[in-house]
């Protein structure tokens, strides 16, 4: 067993090896992860190594005969390190592996999805929309799709005003998309200017699988300027989008959201289903659920796909969870 760097056994795995159809699959080519391989087995692990655990980012991305010898392996690779290991983002076939291997799996969230071939913002539920698009489009938005080589200092001027808008907050990693490095050949980049200075972006990374699309990413703006930058972005690229045959919009995975009883494993911890409930309704300071998931409405997604965390052992913990959003930098 190795662990190796980043490079092109990822993408190939990912673009691969898509029975758990994760829509947040690109994900795993973001710079400072980590990649678990083992001899003769056709995938790859991700992770992130936080204190004394693993942070696992969606299940193993392999061929179906070698996902179960990878997870072994990787588990064994983990403890060996006298780390404890949490995977985050699986969905429904991963947990369902998972817990069959003695893991606690519970429900942590959800992504969305729009289908495009039959996508409009005419009708009336999206009136409000479609007015925060105009807004921006008076106020003299110009939406095109441009290189991110070009953007460099634009991205970075962009970022700089949003994060000081956060009070000085870290920039997210590991479950959120990035801009530039060898991967960013196959992400897509739409941006607005008002009077020629860049005020707001969208980065997409494709989607592979039966869903296959782009995902609606790594998104910033310039606090203070015009209402409806991100509507009219979004809307720009998704009629591109649907104009080259593009199957699917995905906008990506929101903790907290999409909660249902009827999504979780058995054997999943109670106490962890009360705490998720509980993060929606009032975790905004971890997390701002509410409003991010306030934005993907708007756009009335065709489909809702849970997602999971699975803790190795026969309970849910607390600190396991917590890494999670460490190995993010989120706090």
């Amino acid at each position: 067993m190795t662990v190796t760097a980043m490079g092109n056994p990822v993408l190939e795995a990912i673009s691969t090896h898509t029975s758990s159809e994760n829509p947040s699959a690109f994900l795993a080519l973001n710079s400072g992860n980590d990649v678990f391989t083992l001899a003769g087995a056709d995938g790859v692990v991700v992770y992130r190594r936080t204190g004394r655990f693993a942070v696992q980012f969606g299940g193993p991305f392999a061929a179906p005969d070698d996902y179960g010898p990878l997870l072994e392996a990787f588990r064994r690779h983990v403890r060996d390190e006298g780390r404890t290991l949490v995977a985050i983002q699986l969905q429904r076939a991963d947990a369902e592996h998972y817990a069959r291997r003695g893991f606690t799996v519970n429900q942590v969230g959800a992504s969305w999805a729009v289908g495009l071939p039959d996508f409009t913002l005419r009708g009336t539920r999206f009136m409000q929309l479609r007015n925060k698009i105009s807004r921006a489009r008076r106020n003299g938005l110009v939406v095109q799709e441009v290189s991110a080589d070009d953007w460099q200092d634009a991205i970075a001027a962009i970022d700089r005003a949003w994060l000081g808008s956060k009070g000085g907050a870290q920039q997210l990693e590991f479950l959120v998309g990035q801009i530039g490095g060898p991967a960013q050949a196959h992400r897509r980049l739409f941006t607005g200017t008002i009077d020629g200075s860049p005020v707001a972006y969208i980065s997409y990374s494709p989607v592979y699988g039966g869903r296959a699309g782009w995902m609606h990413d790594l998104s910033r703006r310039v606090p203070d300027s015009s209402p409806g930058l991100m509507e009219a972005i979004n809307a720009t690229a998704a009629e591109v989008f649907r104009s080259e045959g593009v199957e699917w919009l995905h906008f990506g995975f929101t903790p907290f959201t999409g909660l249902d009883a009827g999504h979780e494993i058995d054997g999943h911890s109670p106490a962890f289903q009360w705490l998720m409930h509980a993060l929606w309704a009032e975790g905004a300071a971890l997390y701002p659920a509410q409003t991010q998931l306030s934005y993907k409405q708007k756009w009335a997604p065709d489909v809702v796909i849970p997602e999971y965390v699975a803790f190795d052992g026969p309970q849910a913990s607390l600190a396991s969870f917590a890494h999670v959003f460490r190995a993010c930098k989120a706090f």
